[in-house]
């Protein structure tokens, strides 16, 4: 049965308020002219990126299934490893290696990192420890360094460094550090960041591949999250970058020998940073600007799954946002400096050149944040108002139900979560969206480095500590109004759906209204449990 347009209630006699017959005739009367062919359009360009999506999570898919099944993740063509160990063994012969920890007032983990990465197994004389101290709290600076003297005094060889600056951030530091004297003489250099716990045998693990394969630059490992069960916003991280490293990386490894750089637990040959022209701070992805680089002097990298290094998940959602908005911004801004250098680069194949910049930069990193958040946040809800545009139920549901299980089949232990975490990625892509637009225009924040707030791995800590005091935080810290927004919109169409609609769309955007709602008014990452 049709509606009948305010005007035609009007005609008949039903009393309807001025402002609303207004409101309605303004709607019907720009609705089939204006807003239909807009909104087709928008359908056509998220049908078009969903296949993108679609065929890009298929084909990681096939390849991740294809090299499990065969038993050919790449790091298992290295058979000779076992010789390597006993031969370094045997003559003693260990390269020097160089270990950098780069830290900026890391108060709550700095002693859990010193004290794994001084713990690691490796002749001390072949191995230099160096504290990259960019602090601006003076008395945390003085307990860092003394950290670093009680390891000197068990005779670990630390090198405790700090700047009068932060200049190029986390990149200016690496800088400075492989710029100094005692440097000279080290072959390979590990970073991990500042909440970042190594085994002991972390080098025996990774350095062993570089000495029989000298094309070989980066050997990244595998990240291990202490507190993923802490609450429901850390295991829905844990989903996606269970993802990330099951099969991005891995299949990045296998197929072309690239990935980017996750920035910490990584060895590199120092010989390839250099080759690449060293760490640059012209984004605030400098890992992956250089993996770039020393991708295209023709350096090959290798992804060991199977070594994985305990860190910390981001435990409040302010800390999330910001690590998100850099982790999107960077990228895509990164994109828009190299596009053109890779396609020019006459050193790898046109193979490798199309994954890069088709798969990995435009498909993961823009298209992605895109789609997410214009499609299944804008375009849906909006056409449910908007009858005469139709939304085909393969672009609709099939593929992303398709996408949103290749993902979750990652971490099986948190599959009962899965709509939480289709609901709560879909309000991150909010963030992730703008800030690949930002990335790719340069504009304001394309820039903006905040340091992700680490708690420290409380189960470490001694047990006769007290617990730390609930943070406190002010009305407009736990307010976030492009959540409430977005969420008065799904709301909205909600309802409008539930009144008229045929497809019962409303269900999805009364939860993903929510969710907006619960994510706006601060009631999901904001105090952590102690």
């Amino acid at each position: 049965m049709r509606r009948m347009t305010a005007t035609e209630l009007g005609a008949v006699g039903v009393p309807v308020d001025d402002a609303a017959r207004s409101l309605s005739f303004t709607w019907d009367s720009i609705r089939v002219p204006i807003i239909a062919p807009i909104l087709g359009t928008a359908v056509f360009l998220c049908a078009v990126m969903s296949t993108m999506m679609f065929a890009e999570r298929v084909y990681m898919a096939i390849v991740i299934v294809y090299v499990r099944a065969r038993g050919m993740k790449r790091y298992t063509k290295y058979d000779h490893l076992d010789e390597v160990k006993d031969e370094i063994e045997r003559t003693h012969r260990h390269p020097k290696v160089l270990v950098q920890i780069p830290m900026f007032n890391e108060r709550e983990v700095y002693k859990l990192s010193i004290g794994a990465v001084c713990s690691l197994s490796w002749p001390s004389n072949k191995l230099v420890v160096q504290v990259l101290d960019d602090s601006t709290n003076e008395v945390l600076r003085e307990l860092v360094e003394m950290e670093c003297q009680k390891w000197v005094s068990k005779g670990v060889n630390v090198k405790y460094q700090n700047r009068k600056n932060r200049n190029g951030y986390k990149a200016g530091a690496l800088k400075e550090g492989l710029q100094k004297q005692y440097v000279s003489d080290c072959e390979y250099v590990v970073i991990f960041d500042a909440d970042f716990q190594p085994e002991e045998d972390f080098l025996w693990k990774t350095i062993p591949f570089f000495l029989k394969n000298p094309e070989l630059g980066l050997v990244q490992a595998r990240w291990k999250f202490v507190n993923a069960d802490e609450c429901i916003m850390t295991r829905i991280q844990e989903m996606s970058l269970d993802y990330h490293f099951a099969v991005e990386q891995e299949v990045g490894s296998s197929t072309c020998e690239f990935f980017g750089f996750n920035g910490t637990a990584g060895v590199w040959k120092i010989q390839a940073i250099n080759d690449a022209g060293g760490w640059k701070d012209r984004t605030t992805v400098e890992d992956m600007d250089l993996a770039v680089r020393a991708s295209l002097k023709g350096w090959k990298f290798l992804f060991v799954g199977d070594v994985s290094v305990k860190n910390e998940l981001p435990s409040t959602y302010k800390a999330y946002r910001f690590q998100q908005h850099r982790w999107s911004c960077g990228p895509a801004n990164l994109f828009r400096k190299m596009t053109r250098e890779i396609m020019l680069c006459e050193k790898v194949s046109r193979w490798k050149k199309l994954y890069v910049i088709y798969d990995f930069f435009f498909v993961r990193k823009i298209v992605a944040h895109w789609l997410t958040f214009f499609f299944y946040c804008i375009v849906i809800p909006a056409h449910v108002m908007v009858p005469e545009v139709k939304l085909p139920k393969l672009m609709a549901i099939y593929f992303p139900a398709t996408i949103t299980l290749l993902n979750a089949a990652c971490t099986v232990r948190s599959l009962h979560l899965l709509v939480f975490w289709i609901l709560f990625e879909n309000v991150m892509s909010l963030h992730r969206s703008k800030a690949t637009i930002i990335g790719l225009l340069e504009a304001n924040r394309v820039n903006e480095w905040v340091v992700t707030e680490k708690l420290g791995n409380a189960m470490k800590q001694k047990s006769t500590s007290r617990p730390s005091k609930k943070q406190k935080y002010r009305f407009t810290d736990r307010i976030h109004v492009w959540e409430i927004v977005v969420g008065f919109f799904l709301l909205h169409c909600a309802v409008y759906d539930l009144l008229y609609g045929k497809n019962h769309f409303y269900a999805y955007l009364i939860l993903q209204a929510g969710a907006f709602f619960v994510m706006g008014f601060g009631y999901v990452g904001t105090i952590v449990p102690t």
